[in-house]
């Protein structure tokens, strides 16, 4: 658990050690950590970045309207499935009226900032020798998919002039979270929006360059000037979109395994700080310890050579992961990531 080998990867400057964080929910396997070695479970794996990031103060859902889909399975016993409710939009001209800066309305400038400001001390006060950064989820199509769901955005989405007002609303509603973000002590500001699902861009790549990128660069600008790294984060594989994210100010990229590791450490390696590995959270759950070994393996070889590499599994260990999988993961990781 190092601060300065976080840090230092985020600024590009090769530590002793590749850098190391993980977002884990398997709690079987953070109970036998803990046990088994008198440590929290992020000191104990050495984590020199803490995943964290704060839409600000407020529900969407006791604000105006937002759609919940559900949740399927992912924590241990199924304590998280929730069964969806229904859209509140009857129809995709309904979206397309909508103003998510009307809608949720913009809080007080210099408290929202007060607000971040706390968020980010108490954060960091828990995390200990980590960096911890600010952080935004509900940026545009992810702002999006929590307003409307999955379905009504995409047929909102067919009508492309008109879809692209309605995330300039969630834009501008973004924008009023950055610029409190950047009156902030933070040194790093994690992005996040889901912007491709596993297939990759679910819209035209030229809409992506149009409609999407030039405004991430707008609230980008904000940040930088303030002095603050920003890394952006998305699921799915916008593998095509690595170059078009790091052209509009990205300092870092956080992917899944899904997003080619290859193509970004060729391309991006040695310019941006990259957070991932080729270690797949599948592999750790069905794999054998042969093919685990092998995508740790390929994760050090491409990862030693850029300086601002963060190992982690990128697509997360969650609790369907056998803890002596993820064990032996870590341990073969641990052993091999001195430069």
């Amino acid at each position: 658990m190092s601060y300065r080998i976080g840090i230092d990867a985020i600024n590009l400057k090769s530590s002793s050690r590749l850098a190391h964080t993980e977002y884990c929910s398997n709690q079987d396997l953070i109970d036998r950590v803990e046990r088994e070695t008198g440590k929290r479970f992020d000191s104990a794996w050495e984590f020199d970045f803490c995943w964290f990031s704060d839409d600000g103060p407020g529900d969407w859902f006791a604000r105006g309207r937002a759609t919940d889909m559900g949740h399927a399975v992912f924590l241990k016993g199924g304590t998280d499935r929730r069964e969806p409710k229904p859209c509140p939009f009857r129809d995709a001209e309904e979206v397309l009226a909508f103003d998510a800066v009307a809608e949720y309305g913009l809080d007080d400038d210099a408290g929202l900032a007060a607000y971040y400001e706390k968020r980010h001390q108490e954060t960091k006060k828990w995390a200990g020798d980590q960096v911890v950064p600010g952080g935004y989820y509900k940026t545009l199509w992810s702002g999006a998919i929590q307003a409307f769901g999955w379905d009504m955005m995409l047929e909102a989405a067919s009508e492309k002039a008109r879809f692209e007002k309605v995330l300039d609303s969630f834009f501008r509603l973004t924008l009023h979270h950055v610029r409190a973000w950047a009156r902030t002590s933070i040194e790093v500001f994690n992005q996040h929006d889901d912007m491709v699902w596993t297939a990759g861009p679910f819209m035209s790549p030229d809409f992506y360059r149009a409609a999407v990128f030039p405004r991430y660069r707008e609230l980008w600008k904000v940040l930088k000037d303030a002095g603050k790294k920003v890394v952006f984060t998305s699921d799915g594989d916008y593998t095509m979109f690595l170059g078009d994210v790091v052209a509009a100010g990205a300092d870092g990229l956080i992917f899944e395994p899904l997003t080619s590791l290859e193509r970004a450490v060729r391309d991006h390696g040695r310019t941006t700080a990259l957070f991932g590995s080729a270690v797949d959270a599948r592999t750790l759950t069905i794999g054998t310890r042969e093919q685990i070994l092998a995508e740790v393996e390929t994760t050090v070889r491409l990862g030693k050579d850029c300086p601002g590499f963060l190992c982690a599994v990128g697509n997360h260990i969650p609790s369907n992961v056998p803890v002596e999988n993820a064990l032996f993961y870590f341990d073969s990781l641990k052993a091999r990531w001195n430069r």
